[in-house]
């Protein structure tokens, strides 16, 4: 084997000498801006507050971000205090006070806070429209006293839910994007999952579009460089409580 020059030897030494002299300090890299947003999960049974955060980086136009924290709201689901409206502020007080301990207090105004109700809500706008308009605003006074920038709350179409239950799990599975040896952001390349979400009375099944059907239905969105567009089929009478009932009527027999 051919040595090395001990000329080349004493070079490699003083220079690994000098990089571990040399303080961090010296070389200043400006830190990634964290940035914070709130979103308030209004489902039929509780609500949930969800935190996340994400970084100035983005991949190809669209934030990379990650769950942060959550918080449960005691008591029952927002379409319970549709009697009494003036009580469904008071209960999201605890988790809102948990969430400006959790984010900086120099972040709280720029942080957006949205809320999303969705099944109950949905039923309760159809059955008394006037009680579900009351606790959006009654949702709405006490969301605007917080010291977050409040964004709105509304109720989530059947499809809007769908969509968005659709990208959660395709983020959470990669299938966007993944990162390359070098640490960037790339397409995954791989297909997009199909999402089936069981319900209390209802079964959903959310699926990508494809070809000349993607201009013509379905939910679009554009998402990591791509447009997407999905489609959800609902099968009514085929969710959780139908299939209790049918397994007592077995039992029963």
């Amino acid at each position: 084997r051919e040595l090395l020059p001990p000329w080349l030897v004493i070079v490699a030494g003083l220079t690994g000498i000098v990089l571990l002299c040399v303080s961090t300090k010296d070389v200043p890299m400006a830190p990634l801006r964290t940035k914070y947003g709130i979103v308030l999960d209004a489902g039929p049974s509780r609500t949930i507050l969800f935190i996340y955060q994400w970084t100035t980086t983005k991949a190809n136009k669209t934030g990379v971000i990650r769950g942060c924290s959550s918080c449960p709201v005691q008591g029952p689901g927002v379409s319970s205090y549709s009697d009494s409206p003036q009580k469904v502020g008071k209960s999201l007080e605890p988790c809102l006070n948990w969430a400006q301990n959790e984010i900086p207090a120099e972040q709280h105004s720029q942080t957006p806070l949205y809320l999303g109700a969705t099944a109950s809500m949905r039923q309760l706008n159809l059955t008394h429209p006037i009680l579900s308009d009351g606790l959006l605003a009654a949702l709405t006074v006490a969301l605007k006293s917080s010291p977050f920038n409040f964004q709105g709350a509304q109720i989530l179409s059947s499809p809007d839910e769908e969509a968005f239950n659709w990208v959660a799990v395709n983020y959470v599975l990669e299938n966007f994007f993944k990162y390359d040896w070098q640490g960037q952001l790339v397409p995954s390349g791989k297909g997009m999952a199909g999402v089936l979400s069981v319900g209390e009375t209802s079964t959903q099944l959310t699926s990508q579009l494809k070809g000349e059907n993607q201009a013509a239905e379905g939910v679009r969105l554009q998402l990591y460089g791509q447009m997407h567009s999905v489609t959800t089929r609902q099968c009514p009478c085929h969710g959780t409580d139908q299939l209790r009932r049918r397994l007592l009527s077995m039992l029963i027999q």
